[in-house]
């Protein structure tokens, strides 16, 4: 019978096994990849806070002269002025530069040293579509994600890394 078949299709049926088999072998190996490299315990997960700070009339965020930094607190206590202080620089001039961020976050107290942000420009120069910061504040961060792609301002509490950095990829150093 196969024999009746078209040399096309007599190929294909010989080599769809084989296909099956090499798509379902890339399949697999694009999950483990992707898969994380500890097995977090399933009976504590971590506790992720998120807020979005809407600068507008119809939203009511902390300012940042209401919202106060605790030095003793959580992360979780400190995010109404991380996200007061997103905010307030993304309903300003500066809403699409880092710098912008880490000095408004370091006038709010903020420790700058515990501070990453990525860059503001893409390595061909046209401006990010999103530019992340953080706070790192001890075992967890303070993240913020604004830009063009984002939309209104992000913030949320998130557990530090593996590495002990807060923010996934290349950043620019703060050095002024």
């Amino acid at each position: 019978m196969a024999r009746d078949l078209p040399p096309r299709a007599r190929f294909e049926a010989r080599h769809r096994p084989i296909a099956s088999a090499i798509a379902a072998l890339l399949l697999a190996a694009a999950l483990t990849a992707c898969a994380p490299e500890t097995v977090p315990d399933p009976t504590s997960s971590p506790t992720v806070t998120a807020t979005t700070a809407q600068p507008g009339p119809s939203s009511t965020p902390e300012s940042p002269a209401e919202a106060t930094l605790m030095p003793d607190g959580t992360a979780a206590d400190n995010l109404p002025l991380f996200a007061a202080v997103t905010a307030a620089v993304w309903a300003s001039e500066g809403r699409v530069t880092g710098r912008a961020y880490v000095d408004a976050l370091a006038a709010a107290g903020f420790d700058k040293a515990a501070m990453q942000v990525t860059a503001d420009q893409t390595t061909v120069g046209n401006p990010a579509e999103s530019i992340q910061f953080a706070v790192r504040w001890g075992d967890e961060c303070l993240v913020g994600q604004v830009g063009p792609a984002t939309g209104n301002p992000v913030t949320v509490v998130v557990p530090v890394l593996a590495e002990g950095t807060c923010l996934v990829g290349q950043t620019r150093p703060i050095d002024w």
